[in-house]
């Protein structure tokens, strides 16, 4: 016998159906779900159940909603089983192409925050980049991110050095994040990460780099990868009320 607490609740029942539904290709990546009478009757279920299954596949980042077009599978779904680190760029926007804009390339001395999750000693030499991210023609995101010095980067992460150095020669390096650059390079590589979420105000310098008020609430992510045992970025990112969605996992 299976007890109470064992048992799925049916919209988690109805929800992996249709994930599995996603991952077999019956709804592929980018293509548009059915209406909601036509999807109920496919799948035997109440369209109110249905519904609330629908909202829970939209939070989780599988499914975005258009005006005019409806409910829309994501053209990346997440991989199922594993959690794994990808740019801030691939992750807002639900599904709507995200812009990386340079606002500054440098190089810098360490500040509190870099010398704290970066472990860098007082007179290295951090690059530091600093983004805009744009969603549908409007700010999204601000990031700021720091890699590690890099003869840190060259015994714990010697492809993630000379990818940085690549792109900082490369005609599109304005277009691309530090995070882009780690994650492509970083095939076989293990990482892990680490993030915490702050409410904040965007403030007067901010606020002008993403056209809002100073006063405007927003969510400051800060993030921290490391391969191995070896921090090689952190990154501040700015979300102000009313961007994009950002899907968040929370793990053990």
């Amino acid at each position: 016998m299976v007890s109470s607490a064992e048992q799925r609740r049916p919209v988690v029942v109805l929800y992996e159906r249709i994930v599995d539904a996603i991952h077999a290709g019956t709804y592929p990546p980018g293509s548009t779900l059915p209406s909601e009478p036509k999807l109920a009757a496919e799948l035997g279920v109440s369209r109110p159940a249905l519904r609330e299954a629908l909202l829970l596949l939209q939070e989780d980042g599988l499914l975005s909603v258009r005006r005019g077009v409806g409910r829309t599978v994501a053209d990346r779904p997440p991989r199922r089983g594993f959690e794994h680190i990808q740019p801030l760029e691939e992750l807002i926007g639900a599904g709507a192409p995200v812009r990386v804009r340079a606002l500054l390339r440098a190089v810098e001395e360490p500040t509190d925050f870099t010398a704290q999750h970066l472990l860098a000693a007082s007179r290295a030499r951090l690059r530091f980049w600093e983004s805009l991210l744009a969603a549908d023609g409007a700010a999204a995101a601000l990031s700021q991110e720091w890699a590690a010095a890099g003869d840190v980067l060259e015994a714990a992460h010697p492809a993630f050095a000379r990818a940085l150095e690549d792109v900082a020669k490369a005609p599109d390096a304005a277009r691309t994040s530090m995070l882009a650059v780690l994650a492509g390079a970083s095939r076989g590589v293990p990482l892990s990460a680490h993030s915490s979420v702050t409410a904040t105000l965007v403030g007067q310098r901010r606020g002008e780099q993403l056209g809002r008020p100073a006063d405007t609430p927003a969510v400051l992510i800060t993030q921290v990868v490391r391969a191995g045992d070896t921090p090689v970025l952190a990154a501040k990112h700015m979300l102000p009320t009313g961007a994009a969605a950002l899907p968040v996992l929370q793990s053990n």
